[in-house]
């Protein structure tokens, strides 16, 4: 790690396995990713599980959305690209499956919530009453409303916003609802990152490939980098250190 700024596997080891599998993220733990980053969506039958998108064609061939089905119905589709699905043996894990295996190994998760729990937000409520997760986890999501719910249910845990161009940096110092902001590579500006200096507010960003300039030097405000190659990004930044 450079800095000790710990490393986030993007959906797992996602560059060399199947994205938000629990093969991507054994893989990306071997590698020696310091955190797992994933994405939750929730079942017609409101079970949380761990998908990106909320249509399935891309990795299912399915033109359905992820909130129509039960997770019986889901759990009968194999994962995977085009034609290799055809031969794969993966499937849409549940939340509660992963929580387990990062449990086990003490693997820190960055916890994307998505959109299919904005008009469904029950499940997850339910579930953060409960939820025991490795230190250094946190919940992150675009939808504001998202991240209020779970400071509401557990302030005890960390929440991250991740920023678009309509977010208004000026106003992150009195937003208390969330206590880290996520960012694509290209909002890496002294400007923005002075902001969270001072709100005391760190930032994680994504699209990390490991030949940026500024891993060398990073500003006190960087708290993690999200990445599909925790390897690549390790040796790195190992050297720089």
């Amino acid at each position: 790690m450079a800095q000790g700024i710990p490393i986030f596997a993007h959906r797992g080891a996602s560059a060399q396995a199947l994205e938000n599998t629990l093969v991507a993220f054994e893989k990306a733990r071997v590698l020696g990713a310091d955190g797992i980053e994933l994405d939750i969506q929730c079942t017609k039958d409101d079970i949380l599980v761990v998908f990106h998108d909320l249509d399935l064609f891309r990795l299912t061939g399915k033109k359905k959305r992820i909130n129509e089905l039960t997770f019986s119905e889901l759990s009968t589709y194999p994962l995977g690209k085009n034609l290799l699905r055809r031969f794969s043996k993966n499937r849409i894990p549940t939340f509660q499956e992963v929580v387990e295996w990062a449990n086990v190994h003490q693997m820190p998760l960055n916890i994307e919530l998505k959109e299919s729990l904005v008009d469904n937000m029950k499940p997850i409520i339910d579930v953060l009453q409960r939820l025991q997760i490795p230190s250094g986890s946190h919940f992150s999501s675009f939808h504001d409303s998202l991240i209020r719910i779970v400071k509401m249910q557990r302030p005890d845990v960390e929440t991250a916003f991740i920023v678009t161009k309509k977010f208004k940096w000026e106003t992150m110092e009195a937003s208390t609802h969330f206590d880290a902001i996520h960012a694509n590579k290209s909002y890496y500006k002294s400007q923005n990152l002075d902001v969270c200096q001072n709100a005391q507010k760190g930032i994680r960003f994504y699209n990390i490939n490991g030949s940026e300039s500024f891993l060398s030097n990073p500003h006190p405000a960087v708290i993690g980098w999200i990445t599909d190659f925790p390897d690549r990004l390790a040796k790195t930044t190992k050297k720089i250190k």
